[in-house]
């Protein structure tokens, strides 16, 4: 029995140690991410902040999926690729907020410039995760490779960071 269950261990590290693909937006940022945003809310972080970090978690498992999706699929066309991206990404957003409207975890008492917090925060973060990615895929595609290593990790953070900061600065010092 513990020989059995050493050799699982055993196995399941090996497996995830030794990795054949690694992703920009692998599992494991998209689990670190989704921990944090349950601890944003128990620390008190306001839920405009929390919906931008939201969104970031929603863009990468879209992308994520959407790498999937094109591999079991075999899509290789780039036209076909471009359109179903967006599509992948709204349906990923749209599905998770019909969710929280099911179950009541939008709080309709706070709001910014109409539109409730949680939501007006994914709405940005997802706007500007979404057209970071599609810049810096530009960007890299012209330039036949990244400028510096774990650009699109750093430009996505970096992005999310400045949104969060500016929102932050929107909040507390300007409504």
């Amino acid at each position: 029995m513990i020989s059995t269950l050493v050799l699982t261990i055993f196995l399941f590290i090996f497996v995830f140690a030794f990795p054949k693909v690694a992703f920009a937006h692998c599992p494991l940022c998209v689990a670190g991410a989704g921990a944090g945003l349950t601890l944003a809310r128990l620390f008190g972080i306001d839920d405009s902040i929390t919906g931008i970090w939201l969104a970031a978690f929603l863009g990468a498992i879209s992308f994520w999926s959407e790498a999937r999706i094109f591999k079991l699929l075999r899509v290789k066309s780039l036209f076909l690729k471009n359109i179903l991206r967006p599509v992948i990404y709204i349906a990923i957003f749209g599905l998770t907020l019909v969710s929280f409207y099911q179950f009541n975890l939008v709080n309709d008492l706070y709001q910014i410039f109409g539109i409730e917090k949680l939501i007006y925060g994914m709405l940005i973060g997802g706007t500007l995760f979404y057209f970071v990615d599609v810049v810096d895929d530009f960007v890299i595609r012209k330039h036949e490779g990244v400028y510096f290593a774990y650009q699109r990790i750093i430009v996505s953070l970096g992005s999310i960071l400045l949104a969060s900061f500016g929102q932050y600065y929107l909040i507390n010092y300007i409504i």
